[in-house]
């Protein structure tokens, strides 16, 4: 599985800044020349194994009309990595309810008179509802989002996925203490506590293991989960390609009916409206989407309904 964008990236303005737990976390900032804040600014979240530089062009296209945009990288991701993986406890709960947290406030700190908004790629959109303070933001655009859960894939890749992600991954994980995804070639390396979350989700129910798997931040309870998304009140804009592989229909509304009182809506794309003969998981953030995808992403985050 590849996930690099095509082109230069934008590299934007380094940021760091500490989760709740005090793990020491990177972002990247794209600041813009209105300081009026009449538009909306954008936190963006990263799809698993996905390290914040995929996004950047993105991130620079949306700064470029007028959104200022943070990105950053989970710990143990990307340049929020801190030497070896053996050893880091680290969930996809520390992701969202420490990571994702931390990353909204500071784009909290930093633009306090702009309306604030949420893009969650993949395992992003999820992120973003485990986050206490995803509460401080009137919308969420999730793209290709969903917690996979192994029947929901598209029943063509069904079976090389659950050997792919829910065998040989974490199998790996528990053998080297971390899952090499680079030396696969498939993604980013992972702490073991995410492969294993990932890997071991076998039951419709995203926390399971969570009283099992190591964590970094303590408190990994489903009821504590739960509640942070509970507690988003905003509109849900959940998206995919319909050759989309992971984010089928279903798993998209397995992930919406976890925001319980949120106004949300699902919404599938054909390739073929856009000229193209497929898009998949990864292709919405490829710069070749800025004259057809990215514009209406960018009309939504803008509060067009």
């Amino acid at each position: 599985m590849s996930a690099a964008p095509p082109g230069p990236r934008a590299a934007g303005e380094v940021l760091q800044f500490d989760a709740a737990d005090g793990y020491r976390l990177r972002a990247r900032h794209w600041p813009v020349s209105d300081d009026a804040g009449v538009l909306p600014a954008v936190i963006i979240c990263n799809a698993t194994g996905v390290a914040a530089r995929y996004y950047s062009r993105y991130a620079a296209w949306l700064a470029s009309h007028g959104l200022p945009v943070i990105t950053f990288d989970y710990r143990g991701i990307g340049e929020s990595r801190q030497g070896s993986l053996r050893g880091l406890r680290a969930t996809k709960h520390d992701w969202g309810a420490l990571d994702t947290d931390a990353a909204i406030r500071l784009l909290v700190a930093r633009y306090p008179q702009r309306a604030l908004v949420g893009v969650g790629h993949s395992i992003g959109g999820f992120c973003l509802g485990l986050a206490p303070s995803n509460v401080r933001l009137s919308r969420l655009l999730m793209v290709g989002s969903q917690y996979a859960y192994w029947p929901d894939y598209a029943p063509a890749y069904r079976l090389k996925y659950f050997l792919r992600w829910h065998v040989l991954m974490p199998l790996l994980a528990l053998a080297c203490g971390y899952f090499p995804g680079r030396r696969l070639g498939w993604l980013e390396d992972l702490p073991r506590g995410v492969a294993l979350e990932w890997g071991l989700r076998l039951w419709p129910e995203f926390d399971r293991l969570y009283g099992w798997l190591p964590g970094a931040g303590g408190g990994h309870d489903g009821d504590s989960a739960r509640a942070a998304f509970a507690g988003y009140r905003g509109e849900v804009l959940a998206c995919a390609a319909a050759d989309d592989p992971y984010a089928t229909p279903v798993a998209m509304q397995r992930l919406l009916d976890c925001f319980g009182r949120a106004r949300t809506r699902q919404v599938q794309f054909l390739p073929a409206r856009f000229g193209l003969t497929e898009i998949g998981h990864f292709a919405p953030f490829h710069d070749d989407m800025q004259r057809t995808l990215w514009p209406l992403s960018l009309r939504w985050l803008r509060g067009a309904r």
